[in-house]
């Protein structure tokens, strides 16, 4: 149990790591810059958990000082700030929101007899309070079983976690914290799985949130033709191929709103905004594998509007499912490795 425990804390640092470079790059979030803030906060402080687990399953005194207990408090008020655009489809963030934080000011003064039990008992409001949102997204439950699988199990994770606080009294010290750093590094390895198998589940969980919580805004909207509008500047003007392509600028274009696109997109084509630009890439992506055949496969990921090869693959294997040298393979038998 103590060498899984030991290696689920390096994989939960290096995953750490892995995730601030690649699913927090600045493009990702772009007009996000709060939200990027607090993944990266949340993500950074689960792996500095987890280092401060690994000391401490060494031998030597990570767990017990003010750096540790002020982690300890900010994981739920980060994981709290941080899901509300994605399942409450919150518009932006109030500044009364920074309230959540306030228990990091107390947390490196008190004892760790107190501040353990009570970062827990804050996390178990927290988790309670989440898991009523996520609930009321149950309508819209068809549209990502996959998604919704792998929220329950990180959210199961979550509950045992809290449940931890209750042993406490009846384990020793170092078989608590053999659980906890064990259950952190189950979550980092589920968030790992959901996010391969399912690279788009934050987009989907969004647009469910969005159809529940947000009225319409499309009442004085021509949909019809603003959708043919959007369909020429897409097709004609080819403005997938801009990378820097995103909501507020296409929406600019069409005289709406952020909102009244993304619903207006929603709605009438069943599908996020960033799905929908990330299908023309790829489709015109495999229009050129095929008449391109000299053509590298970088090149032509660029060509078609994506900032990076990653991008590039992830958005390719999502669409398709495989990737753009396994299309160009089966699509073309003679073509030369």
């Amino acid at each position: 149990m103590l060498l899984l425990a030991i290696l689920l804390c390096g994989y939960s640092v290096f995953t750490a790591l892995v995730l601030v470079s690649t699913h927090f790059r600045s493009e990702s979030y772009v007009g996000q810059p709060l939200e990027r803030a607090l993944g990266i906060s949340l993500i950074l402080a689960l792996g500095g958990l987890q280092l401060c687990h690994f000391s401490y399953l060494m031998g030597h005194d990570g767990v017990h000082g003010a750096f540790y207990q002020t982690l300890l408090f900010g994981i739920a008020p980060a994981f709290y700030l941080f899901s509300q655009p994605l399942i409450r489809a919150q518009i932006r963030y109030s500044p009364r929101q920074a309230l959540h934080l306030l228990p990091l000011t107390a947390a490196p003064w008190l004892p760790s007899s107190q501040a353990w039990p009570l970062a827990f008992a804050i996390g178990a409001l927290y988790l309670i309070g989440l898991g009523r949102q996520v609930y009321a997204l149950r309508a819209h439950r068809h549209r990502f079983h996959l998604e919704l699988g792998f929220l329950a199990g990180i959210f199961l994770i979550a509950a045992g976690v809290v449940g931890l606080v209750f042993l406490m009294p009846l384990i020793s010290e170092h078989a608590f914290f053999m659980l906890y750093a064990s259950a952190i590094g189950s979550a980092f390895l589920l968030l790992s799985l959901a996010l391969f198998h399912a690279p788009q589940m934050p987009d989907r969980i969004e647009e469910a949130a969005r159809e529940t919580y947000v009225s319409s805004t499309l009442a004085n909207v021509d949909c019809e033709s603003t959708l043919n509008r959007l369909e020429q500047l897409m097709q004609q003007e080819q403005a997938f191929e801009n990378p820097d392509l995103d909501l507020p600028m296409m929406a600019e274009q069409l005289g709406l709103s952020g909102h009244q696109l993304s619903e207006l997109v929603n709605v009438k084509l069943g599908k996020g905004f960033s799905r929908y630009v990330r299908e023309y890439r790829v489709n015109a992506a495999k229009a050129m594998l095929l008449n391109e055949p000299s053509a590298s496969v970088l090149s032509i990921g660029m060509s078609s509007g994506f900032s990076s090869q990653s991008n590039f693959y992830t958005a390719f294997r999502e669409v398709t499912g495989m990737t753009p040298g396994q299309f160009r393979k089966f699509s073309m038998p003679n073509h030369p490795e």
